[in-house]
């Protein structure tokens, strides 16, 4: 192979459509970074705003009803052209309508909407110490989970950084509180916990008891000391459940049918009747998938259904899919680069949980995984490349794959951005396949299963030097909980 050579066309993995091979860009040494910054600013040649795609009702077709007495008066006539011109004025105010509530509903560009107000604000304006929206959820609701322990921290608009919060008078009320700012449902709380800290010189965020009945946020205060010598440690959702047992089975192209409970998260997404994509419970209410999945026609929520708990795609066709109610792709997804590629689904009603049906966790800011780090993948994609998607659910073993070698300019030549995760083997024989797209890569750590990616793309599938590449959710956790604060 040259040295200038680049990758043949790939295919998205949904929909058996072949897309050109994005431009060669010059490979970087990137590794898997903590990402302090809310908003990773993506390197994208542009960016064209979609509007989601609604049918308009059609202007009826005015038939004059025959009559064998007489013909029409010019009075008659006149009423009917003023009957007909306001019926036209009406439905094109309608339309209008329907066109300004849905584009402003979504928000254009980056901005995020302030809640029910229908205000939109940048992501550099959340978080900042002025307030924006009208009701200020901008900065009321500045707090985070941190690393594998999900420490609570908030933000302080005067130092402009984050604090853990001290244990001493918190309570479940608060918990509960701190969790619907970060846009879940209380009814998914779970607890707060008190843990020890290693390092107190950064300093804390502390409850000021006398402070009232006012929001949580305007309760906390810098301080550096902390009598309980314990930090805040909540769960808002009781994430990363599975029956499955760790052990290493080879297969989605060439690999295993999953047993239900193994992969509780794994929903299928059907467009129109037919499965298109995966994607991965985040909450009762929110799944996560690729914003190719919902790109152009697609974004309709309508055209969407959400099958959950089901391992076989026959039983579906037989079964009551969940509807979807919102798509929010991420504003700077690009379609050449395929930078950015996630995207969020609300649905019309919340998910009921059970063993078969639950959610994974996010990567939390400050959890680092490494290369060679063991993961999972799975999905109804194709069994080979270009063949039909599966009937099952199936799953595979693929480790991650330093983003240095990925770059390299016999394998990706510089395509892997920072917004992306390579993963699999460079002899090829286990990937994802057209069919798998959205659908999860999680790996297991401190007892409990991590969203690390969602599949994206690939040069074919399981081919040799080519692995799969998928969303690097730790760059997009932040961007999640802010549009679930905003869409609660």
């Amino acid at each position: 192979m040259e040295s200038d050579s680049r990758p043949p066309p790939y295919y998205e993995n949904y929909a058996y459509q072949p897309e050109n091979v994005a431009p060669s860009r010059h490979g970087g040494g990137y590794t898997y970074p903590s990402y302090t910054s809310p908003y990773y600013t993506p390197s994208v040649p542009h960016y064209i705003p979609r509007v989601s795609t609604y049918h308009s009702t059609p202007v009826p077709s005015v038939v004059q009803p025959k009559s064998s007495s007489a013909e029409c008066t010019p009075r008659t006539k006149t009423i009917m052209y003023v009957c007909i011109a306001i019926s036209i004025l009406l439905i094109a105010g309608i339309a209008a309508f329907l066109v300004w509530y849905f584009v402003t509903d979504s928000c254009s560009g980056s901005k995020i909407k302030c809640g029910t107000t229908g205000k939109c604000v940048t992501p550099s304006q959340w978080c900042d110490g002025i307030r924006d929206c009208p009701n200020g959820e901008d900065e009321n609701r500045c707090v985070r989970l941190f690393g594998p322990d999900f420490l609570l921290e908030v933000y302080s608009s005067e130092s402009k950084d984050w604090y853990p919060v001290c244990y001493d008078d918190w309570n479940d009320q608060h918990g509960k509180t701190a969790c619907e700012d970060m846009g879940y449902n209380s009814n998914t709380y779970v607890s707060s916990q008190a843990v020890p800290f290693m390092d107190a010189s950064k300093g804390f965020m502390k409850l000021n008891l006398s402070a009232g009945d006012i929001d949580l946020y305007k309760k906390l205060y810098n301080s550096k000391w902390c009598s309980s010598v314990r930090l805040v440690s909540l769960r808002c959702i009781d994430c990363g459940m599975s029956t499955k047992r760790i052990k290493p089975r080879n297969r989605i192209v060439g690999g295993t049918a999953a047993s239900l409970g193994d992969w509780p998260w794994q929903v299928s997404l059907h467009a129109r009747g037919t499965h298109l994509c995966g994607g991965s419970i985040i909450t009762p209410e929110w799944i996560v998938t690729a914003a190719h999945c919902v790109d152009g026609a697609y974004s309709n929520p309508y055209y969407w259904e959400v099958f959950a708990g089901i391992l076989k795609q026959p039983e579906m066709m037989f079964s009551k899919g969940h509807r979807v109610k919102k798509v929010i792709p991420h504003p700077e997804y690009d379609s050449s680069s395929k930078t950015n590629d996630i995207a969020l689904m609300k649905l019309q009603f919340p998910l009921v949980f059970d063993e078969f049906v639950r959610p994974v966790c996010l990567p939390n800011p400050g959890m680092m995984f490494q290369p060679r780090q063991q993961c999972w993948i799975s999905g109804w994609g194709a069994l080979r490349q270009g063949g039909n998607t599966s009937k099952v659910l199936n799953a595979a073993v693929v480790p991650l794959i330093d983003p240095d070698i990925c770059n390299d300019r016999y394998i990706y030549n510089g395509l892997i951005l920072p917004t992306m995760i390579c993963a699999g083997y460079l002899k090829g024989k286990v990937d994802s396949c057209q069919g798998d797209s959205g659908g999860p890569l999680v790996t297991y750590r401190k007892s409990l299963w991590w969203l690390v990616g969602d599949t994206s793309w690939g040069t074919g599938c399981a081919t040799q030097y080519r692995p799969g590449v998928y969303g690097n959710v730790t760059v997009f956790t932040e961007w999640i909980y802010r549009n679930m604060q905003a869409n609660r």
